[in-house]
């Protein structure tokens, strides 16, 4: 018997299994690698303060989450296990006359935040490019010193790993259903083996809407497909380039290993399907080259697939799921599971041992789609 059963084995299914492990419950993750898993292909981008959307949950929120990882990697850095976090900061641009003035916009909202003491300010053309020296000449710029970027697949595999030196168990396996009994959720099972538990916690990312039928409960997360290119820029010291937001949702992200991945489609209604395609690569490489045309000389190293698990409101989908005792959602997190995930899977933790989130998660409840 265990207390608390987590589905998948993602970012946000291990960040809410380490949490559980910390606590000292005792935690069953299962998780059957499903290909195209957002944690494997994701940007890692975290930089909440140039957030440029009007959702202030979601600002508050992702603050709180930078807050958190921020303490979270130095704990698991301290027990030798490394996550690929690193705060080399971005840059927000425009480089095109249709999007000056949407920017503008954009940078007053962000400037003008109030209490946050953002270090956020402008940088003219020479400033950015000698950050990024492939930028397009035309580009305007904002500057966060403070985002950072993160590896989710050894992000993922630290929460794991720190979770089983505290006991936490693994089995690479199928949650095939839900054991229900009365009102209260008390077990999966997996290939014919019943699997007890006094909790569980639904984080199987975009595959999580498989249990609404049983539950008699939409759980409204679909896959939206996104596709990566990571360049390789032929021995070039990329270790101090900040990443690069575009105003189009379009990034790049530099690594030290003179690498810089480009992306990335946001394909909505794209259905289990994690391939790259014709269409998709023009306009990652397209979109890359507007920004930086520099990059042009590149050669192309490797291409990565995710799907996001994308809520029918864009916001998570988190917490207790009604009608049922004992069991919770940790999903929806579209393109910013990365980010939010290590924070998300600490409130949903404290939820499913009987404690309070540290955080109002009224606006993540799966009630609002009902």
């Amino acid at each position: 018997m265990h207390d608390v059963i987590v589905i998948g084995g993602g970012v946000l299914g291990a960040a809410t299994a380490w949490h559980l492990a910390l606590a000292r419950a005792r935690v069953l993750l299962l998780d059957r690698g499903d290909e195209g898993r957002a944690t494997a292909a994701g940007a890692g981008i975290v930089s909440p303060a140039t957030y440029r959307g009007d959702s202030d949950v979601w600002y508050r929120f992702s603050r709180a989450a930078y807050r958190h990882l921020s303490t979270l990697v130095p704990r698991l850095e301290t027990e030798g296990i490394g996550t690929g976090f690193s705060r080399c900061g971005l840059l927000l641009v425009a480089v095109s006359e249709d999007e000056f003035g949407p920017f503008e916009a954009a940078s007053q909202r962000i400037l003008s935040r109030p209490g946050e003491g953002s270090p956020v300010r402008p940088l003219d053309i020479a400033e950015a490019r000698e950050m990024f020296p492939p930028l397009a000449e035309s580009a305007r710029a904002l500057h966060n010193p403070d985002a950072a970027r993160i590896d989710g697949r050894l992000l993922a595999q630290a929460l794991l790993e720190a979770g089983e030196r505290r006991g936490l168990e693994r089995r690479t396996a199928s949650a095939d259903s839900l054991i229900l009994e009365g009102s209260r959720a008390t077990g999966v099972l997996t290939g014919g083996d019943r699997m007890s538990a006094g909790s569980v916690v639904i984080a199987g990312g975009a595959w999580s809407r498989r249990f609404s039928d049983q539950l008699g409960l939409d759980i409204p997360v679909a896959p939206q497909r996104g596709q990566i290119i990571h360049l390789d820029l032929g021995g070039a010291d990329t270790s101090s380039w900040p990443i690069v937001s575009a105003f189009r949702d379009h990034y790049m992200v530099p690594w030290p290993d003179s690498r810089v991945a480009a992306g990335a489609t946001r394909e909505t209604g794209s259905g289990f399907e994690p391939k790259a395609t014709a269409a998709g690569m023009v306009e990652v490489l397209s979109e890359a080259l507007r920004v930086a045309p520099g990059l042009a000389g590149a050669s192309i190293r490797e291409t990565r697939v995710g799907l996001r698990p994308l809520s029918a409101d864009g916001l998570p989908v988190m917490g207790a799921v009604p009608g049922w005792e004992g069991l919770y959602l940790n999903t929806g997190h579209g393109a910013s599971g990365l980010q939010l995930g290590p924070f998300s899977g600490r409130l949903v933790a404290d939820a499913a041992l009987g404690g309070k989130p540290g955080f109002d998660l009224s606006s993540f409840a799966v009630e609002r789609f009902l």
